[in-house]
């Protein structure tokens, strides 16, 4: 949903599928959740931030220190939008955003920490996860990470696994019981729930239960699946992965037998007939298992902030990325003209010369796009602005230079220029998911106090169940009154910060 359109098409497939209400905000998508009692409308940006939110306050804990700056990662084939949106959730979570970092390129990093090598080595990271699926070729050599191509499918992970089982199960019970748990949202959100959970056990039992009490108008639900028919239910969609692997190897152009290292990330590569297929593609090959699935991709962001901080960090000098997208410009009616092939590497910059195609024409239309398909409008619009006052000249003499400059984030800048009177413009891309300073300050603001609300009720609890502790756990003499009016301190101050300054103590029993 991060950095789409209320109306982007696969986020209305999406929508079909998730257990939450979203509103269409004047073409924004919105979330609608219950929060404190009241209904309220938070943008897929906003959640975004809450997790980094969360994730800040959790570091903070632990560092005991105020956490200001991040390295995020992100699907590799994330769209530049989704790149900002990414961008713009860190700022109101309080956070510098060092860099935007592709997840399979993360996980690389972790991979060479501990690699001398004299001979450059191909690895192929193989990441599927809860709902991306991304595949990335590097180069690795004398410390230096070369990204050779890099491809996915942003919709393709655990989740899709989930849904077959819940399909499956749904089915099941509507044929034994006559009646469709699809009807009801609770009903196919613990549906959900016990899918996800077999799926899970199925990774190292043959067998797994899907046991569901009350699921549907009091009737329980009993169902159990074996490792065969889940792979026979997801198997269109595990050979779906290799698909992107050889797309991954044409794109470098390697052969299977170039690759010298299959790197697993993503919980989902715990699922047996997924390594399998893999194994059996790369001609029986070993998978790389060392690295932890679940901490690769952290492990892997926290040495890139270490060397943006100027941290020298074993095994790691340079980092060279690609862009997964072409990015042109509409030439003509709907002709898209290419500046950067997908697969170069960042940052980048190429500049261009265009010629007016109408006579005294004092105005050009600069629309930027990102894709592959030869017709403009068929690929993603990034942002677009109006070079006007030209000078009237006849077709043809009147030239623009257009500039597209990529950083190392994938965030990029572009811009047109008149070659004889000067006159020029430029626009950093930021599409749908731009926030404006007075919606980004109010964001902020906003984030700041629920993050505070929620640290406030945290401190009350553990409060309260300090109290509990020395309520029961004392006997005979009881706890000291200085112990416990300093327990009882911390439950008041909790509350009194959680309900602006009132207190109100319920009698314990």
């Amino acid at each position: 949903m991060l950095g789409r359109g209320f109306h982007d098409e696969e986020l209305r497939r999406d929508m079909k599928r998730w257990p939450f209400k979203v509103i269409d905000d004047r073409g924004i998508p919105k979330i609608e959740v219950q929060y404190k009692n009241k209904t309220k409308l938070f943008t897929p940006v906003e959640i975004s931030s809450m997790v980094l939110t969360k994730m800040k306050m959790t570091a903070e804990a632990y560092l005991g220190k105020t956490v200001t700056k991040a390295v995020i990662t992100v699907p590799a084939y994330f769209t530049n939008a989704q790149r900002q949106a990414t961008k713009d959730a860190g700022k109101i979570a309080g956070l510098d955003v060092m860099r935007i970092i592709n997840e399979p390129t993360a996980a690389v990093l972790a991979y060479g920490l501990d690699k001398k090598l004299d001979e450059e080595q191909k690895v192929l990271i193989f990441d599927l996860g809860g709902g991306t699926f991304d595949v990335s070729v590097l180069a690795y050599a004398d410390q230096v990470f070369q990204v050779m191509a890099t491809t996915g499918d942003t919709h393709l992970g655990g989740e899709d696994f989930d849904h077959r089982l819940v399909e499956h199960f749904a089915n099941e019970f509507k044929r034994q019981h006559k009646k469709d748990p699809r009807t009801s949202s609770l009903a196919m959100r613990r549906l959900k729930v016990a899918c996800e959970e077999a799926k899970r056990t199925l990774s190292s039992t043959s067998v797994a239960h899907v046991n569901v009490d009350s699921l549907l108008e009091g009737i329980d639900f009993a169902g159990k699946v074996s490792r065969a028919r889940f792979d026979e239910l997801c198997g269109d969609l595990f050979r779906k992965t290799l698909d992107t692997v050889q797309s991954a190897l044409d794109d470098a152009n390697l052969k299977r037998t170039d690759i010298d290292e299959v790197i697993l990330v993503g919980g989902s590569t715990r699922i047996p007939k997924v390594r399998k297929l893999l194994q059996d593609f790369f001609d029986g090959k070993k998978l790389n298992l060392r690295i932890n699935a679940d901490e690769a991709v952290a492990f892997g962001a926290t040495v890139q902030a270490a060397t943006l901080s100027g941290q020298e960090v074993p095994g790691v000098d340079l980092l060279i990325d690609v862009i997964p997208y072409s990015l042109g410009v509409r030439e003509g009616e709907n002709n898209f003209a290419k500046f950067i092939e997908r697969n170069s590497h960042v940052p980048i910059r190429v500049e261009k010369e265009f010629v007016l195609g109408r006579d005294y024409q004092t105005a050009a239309q600069v629309d930027i796009y990102e894709g592959e398909h030869p017709n403009a409008r068929n690929n993603h619009l990034l942002g677009e602005f109006l070079l006007d006052g030209l000078p009237a000249m006849k077709r043809g003499e009147t030239k623009l230079k257009i500039v597209y400059d990529v950083d190392a984030d994938g965030i990029m800048t572009v811009s047109a220029k008149d070659t004889m009177s000067g006159k020029s413009k430029e626009i950093q891309v930021n599409c749908m998911s731009y926030i404006g300073p007075e919606e980004l300050k109010k964001m902020q603001e906003n984030a700041a106090r629920m993050a505070a609300e929620a640290k406030a009720e945290e401190e009350r609890r553990r409060g309260e169940d300090e109290e509990e502790q020395f309520t029961t756990s004392w006997e005979g003499d009881g706890p000291r009154d200085d112990e416990r009016s300093e327990v009882r301190g911390k439950s008041e101050k909790g509350g009194r910060e959680l309900n602006g300054g009132s207190v109100e103590r319920k009698g314990r029993s």
